[in-house]
C-alpha cells in the first residue's frame, strides 16, 4: 500500500505544472470573454444589422422604357407586362437534377441549362442573377411556382417585355434591345458618368434608335425589398424590416418617349410595297424641311426576337444571311448611284455653261474614248438631243461627253457639296461615308494617277462613286429646293409624361448651294429649274424612262438609275438582265420628289439585283408619294381625276380608214 501514498516532496515538484495548468485555463477563459465582449458590445451594432440584411434579398425593378410615337402619337414601340425565371448561382448545388427538372418546364434542353449556368458564372461571377428565360407563358409561370419552394435559387420576377408592334418593318431604324454584356458595362458608365449606372443583368438599346435615345427612354429602375430564407428563397411574410422598421420599396420611373418624324401611315404603304416581290435594299422617305417620313431596310428581322431572348439558332441564320438583315442598308451600305447621277452631271454642266438648256448634243449608241468603246444602254443611241432629253432617255452617251469637257475636279466640286460622298448627320449610328472622288482622293487611296477614261464611268455614276439612299435623297432634295442642303433627322421631340416637350430637334439647312461656296462655287437658280424639268419628263414625258410612275395630280419629277454589279463583255452588254444569276444582275435606283416645283416629299429607294430602276424601285416610290397625297393633298389628286375623265369624254375617237 505504501507505493500508492504520494510523496509530499513529489507534488512539490508538480506544483509549478498544475499553476501553469490553471493559467492556461484561465487565459483561454478571458480571451473568449473578451472576444465575446468585443462582438456584442462593440461590434454588436453593426454585426446584428448584418445579420438582419443577410435576410433581406434587394430586388432591382426594371422601369419600363419610353414609347416610341410617330408625328401623329401613334404608337410605334411600346411595353408589355411579362415574366422571367431567374437563378440565383449562389444557392445552387446540384446542376444536373436541377436542368432535370427546369429543363421540360422552359423547353430547353436539359444540357443546354447547365451551359448557359456554367457560362454566366465564368463570365459573370458566381453571384450575378442568371436570367434563365424572359416572357415565360402562364403555363410556364405555374408550373415553376409550383417547383419553387423545392428548388433553392429560383426566382420568378415580373418584368417589362419591350414590344415591336411592326415586328420586322422598320426593325433597322427602331433598333431592338438586350441584356448588356460584361464588357458593356465599363465602357456605358464610363459613357454615362454621373447620369446612369448600369448592372450585370440590365437591359439597354443595342441599336438603331433604341441604342441612340438609351438616355432619354431608359427610366430609373425600382428597388424592393423581399425576406428569404437561408437558401434565398422568398418568405411569404409582410413586408421586411430591419430592427422592427419597416423598409420602404422604391418603385421604378418609366423612361421619357420620343416622338418620331415618322408617318406610321406612309411607314406601312412603304413596307407592304417594298416587301412584295421579297425586294432587297433600302427606301427612305422625308420632308423637304428633312423629317424623316418612312424608313424600310430589307431584308430584315423581328426585334421582338431579341426583347425575349434570341436563339442560338436565329441569331447564326441572321448573321450567315448573304444579304445582311442586321445591316441598315439607308445608311450603312452605299453603291454606285447609276443614273440618278445624271441629274447631278447636268446641274454642273449647266452652271460650267459646257451646255445651255438648248445646246443639241449627238448620242449615238457608243462613243470611242482612247482605245475603249462606252456603250450607251439604247443600242442605237438617241441621235441629236438636248440636257432635257438626255435626263428623260437616261442617255449614257451625252453625259459620257459631259465627264469628258467637265473633268473630275470640276464634277467634286459641285456634287460633292450636295452631300455625295459625306455623312448626313442623322442621329443613328454607323452611318457609312460614300464616295465622291476626285484625283488627290485617288493618289492617297490607291496610289494611282486620275485616268482621263474615268471622267466618263464615274458620269454616269458608276467607277468610284458610292452613295448611300439617304445621302441621294438629301442630294435630290436640294435639286428640288434649289440649292438648300439639309440636315435629315428622324426625332422629333422627347415628352414627358404629361406630353410636355423636353427637348425638340429643329430643321436645319446645312449650306444653300445657290449662295457662293467656301470654294467658290454657286449653282444659279436658273440651272436648277432646267435640271427640274428634266426630271419631270423623266415620269412625265412620253419617252421618259419612269413615265409609269406618273400619278395625275401628285407632278413628280425624278430619275431612275441602274448599276452594274459586275462588268460584261461587249456581246453581253445588251443581254437580258432577268436571265442572269441573281448575284449578276444590276441594281434598280429610282429617287424622285413631289410636286416638282416646290417639292413636300423626296423619296430614294433602292432594290438590289432587281435589274432595273423603273420596274424595281420606282412602284416603291410611286405609292409612297400616292399615300402621302392621299392623305396630305387629297383634293390635288381629286381635281387630277375630274380633269381626266373630262379630257376622256371630250376626247372624239379616232377612225381608221378601212375598218
Amino acid at each position: 500500500m505504501s507505493q500508492y501514498i504520494s510523496n509530499p516532496d513529489e507534488a512539490k515538484e508538480l506544483l509549478p505544472r498544475y499553476r501553469l495548468f490553471y493559467a492556461t485555463i484561465a487565459f483561454t477563459f478571458f480571451i473568449f470573454t473578451t472576444r465575446l465582449w468585443y462582438l456584442q458590445i462593440i461590434e454588436g451594432t453593426e454585426l446584428r444589422e448584418f445579420s438582419e440584411k443577410n435576410r433581406i434579398k434587394q430586388v432591382k425593378i426594371m422601369s419600363p422604357r419610353g414609347l416610341m410615337l410617330d408625328r401623329e402619337g401613334k404608337i410605334l414601340v411600346e411595353n408589355h407586362p411579362g415574366f422571367e425565371a431567374v437563378l440565383n448561382p449562389q444557392y445552387l448545388k446540384e446542376l444536373e437534377p436541377l436542368s432535370q427538372t427546369l429543363g421540360p418546364i422552359v423547353g430547353m434542353e436539359p444540357d443546354k441549362v447547365v451551359q448557359k449556368i456554367v457560362k454566366s458564372k465564368r463570365q459573370n461571377g458566381p453571384f450575378a442573377p442568371i436570367r434563365l428565360k424572359d416572357n415565360l407563358s402562364k403555363d410556364e409561370v405555374f408550373r415553376l411556382k409550383r417547383i419553387r419552394l423545392d428548388t433553392p435559387g429560383l426566382d420568378i420576377r415580373e418584368t417589362v417585355v419591350r414590344h415591336y408592334p411592326l415586328r420586322d418593318n422598320g426593325s433597322q431604324l427602331f433598333g431592338y434591345v438586350g441584356e448588356i454584356s460584361k464588357k458593356q458595362i465599363p465602357l456605358y458608365n464610363q459613357m454615362y458618368k454621373g447620369q446612369i449606372t448600369f448592372d450585370q443583368g440590365d437591359i439597354i438599346g443595342k441599336n438603331g434608335l433604341e441604342e441612340i435615345l438609351e438616355k432619354d427612354v431608359r427610366g430609373k429602375d425600382g428597388i424592393q425589398f423581399v425576406q428569404v430564407d437561408a437558401f434565398g428563397r422568398e418568405s411569404n411574410t409582410q413586408t421586411p424590416n430591419i430592427y422592427g422598421e419597416q423598409i420602404q420599396d422604391l418603385d421604378p420611373s418609366p423612361g421619357m418617349n420620343a416622338v418620331l418624324t415618322i408617318d406610321k401611315t406612309l411607314q406601312e404603304a412603304a413596307f407592304k410595297t417594298f416587301s412584295e416581290g421579297q425586294r432587297i435594299g433600302g427606301v427612305v422617305a422625308m420632308k423637304s424641311n428633312g423629317e424623316v417620313l418612312a424608313w424600310i431596310s430589307s431584308p430584315s428581322f423581328d426585334p421582338n426576337e431579341f426583347s425575349t431572348g434570341i436563339s442560338p439558332q436565329l441569331w447564326t441564320k441572321l448573321i450567315n444571311d448573304p444579304f445582311k438583315p442586321l445591316r441598315n442598308k439607308v445608311i450603312q451600305d452605299h453603291f454606285s448611284p447609276g443614273s440618278t447621277f445624271k441629274a447631278f452631271m447636268a446641274m454642273t454642266a449647266l452652271q460650267e455653261e459646257v451646255i445651255s438648256p438648248s445646246t443639241v448634243i449627238n448620242c449615238p449608241g457608243s462613243l470611242r474614248f482612247g482605245r475603249r468603246d462606252y456603250h450607251d444602254h439604247l443600242k442605237g443611241g438617241h441621235g441629236n438631243i438636248t440636257v432635257y432629253e438626255a435626263l428623260e432617255r437616261s442617255s449614257n452617251v451625252f453625259f459620257y461627253k459631259m465627264g469628258i469637257s467637265l473633268g473630275i475636279e470640276k464634277m467634286y466640286s459641285y456634287i460633292s457639296q450636295l452631300g455625295i460622298g459625306q455623312k448626313t448627320g442623322i442621329e443613328l449610328p454607323r452611318e457609312a461615308t460614300g464616295l465622291m472622288p476626285n484625283s488627290a482622293w485617288k493618289k492617297k487611296e490607291l496610289g494611282e494617277e486620275w485616268q482621263p477614261g474615268e471622267n466618263l464611268s464615274n458620269a454616269i455614276g458608276q467607277g468610284f462613286v458610292q452613295a448611300t439612299p439617304l445621302q441621294l435623297a438629301i442630294a435630290y432634295n436640294a435639286i428640288g429646293t434649289e440649292g438648300k442642303v439639309v440636315r435629315p433627322f428622324v426625332i422629333k421631340k422627347i415628352i414627358d409624361h404629361d406630353g410636355k416637350t423636353l427637348k425638340e430637334t429643329q430643321p436645319q439647312i446645312i449650306r444653300d448651294i445657290a449662295q457662293p461656296q467656301p470654294n467658290g462655287i454657286r449653282v444659279d437658280p436658273t440651272t436648277f429649274k432646267v435640271v427640274k424639268e428634266g426630271l419631270r419628263r423623266v415620269v412625265q414625258g412620253s419617252r421618259g424612262t419612269a413615265r409609269h410612275v406618273h400619278i395625275p395630280g401628285a407632278d413628280i419629277a425624278g430619275k431612275t438609275g441602274t448599276t452594274q454589279v459586275m462588268g460584261f463583255a461587249a456581246n453581253d452588254i445588251y443581254s437580258k438582265c432577268e436571265n442572269r444569276p441573281i448575284h449578276q444582275r444590276h441594281h434598280g435606283w429610282f429617287v424622285a420628289f413631289a410636286p416638282a416645283d416646290n417639292p413636300e416629299i423626296t423619296v430614294a429607294a433602292l432594290a438590289e439585283h432587281s435589274c432595273h430602276g423603273s420596274s424595281g424601285a420606282g412602284p416603291v416610290v410611286k405609292e409612297i408619294i400616292k399615300k402621302y397625297f392621299e392623305k396630305y393633298h387629297p383634293e390635288r389628286l381629286a381635281e387630277a381625276s375630274k380633269t381626266e375623265k373630262s379630257k376622256r369624254a371630250q376626247a372624239q375617237p379616232e377612225v381608221i380608214e378601212g375598218e
